[in-house]
């Protein structure tokens, strides 16, 4: 059987800001909205976790190279973006679009429209790269 080819910088990516996501977790008192930052470090554990988990799938994927190129930078800058906007969020104490983990905070409506736009954005992106992941994923053609 043969080894599918690993992305390893999506990998080591991926063990990069597991890292940052872990000492997001020590820093948790010094953020302004403690809910919010747990759930920032949970986030960037999540989206290391997730950068990790697409490295060591490349090679299953059947894409083209631009393709590749897209969903590669999607998810590598979606990934580090979402944990750095959710810092962001725990640090301003934004809750327009947290409610549950901004419950009791209010920050400037700039600061929450900038976090709300980075939020959505964020959202729709990597949304994208999952259906181009599932859309590589899908089965190989019976050759005639």
């Amino acid at each position: 059987m043969e080894v599918p080819k690993v992305e390893r910088l999506l990998v080591r990516a991926g063990f990069v800001l597991f890292t940052l996501a872990l000492l997001t977790g020590l820093a948790v008192p010094a953020f302004l909205n403690h809910r919010m930052a747990v759930a920032a470090h949970l986030t960037g554990v999540v989206n290391a976790l997730l950068l990790i988990a697409v490295g060591l799938a490349w090679g299953l994927l059947a894409m083209s190279p631009v393709q590749a190129r897209l969903t590669w930078g999607v998810f590598l800058c979606c990934a580090y973006a979402n944990w750095g906007t959710s810092c962001l969020a725990a640090a301003w104490g934004t809750s327009r679009l947290t409610p549950l983990s901004g419950a009791g905070y209010s920050a400037a409506a700039w600061k929450e429209s900038v976090v709300q736009v980075l939020q959505v954005s964020l959202a729709l992106a990597i949304l994208a790269g999952a259906l181009s992941v599932v859309y590589a994923l899908r089965s190989p053609r019976a050759s005639v």
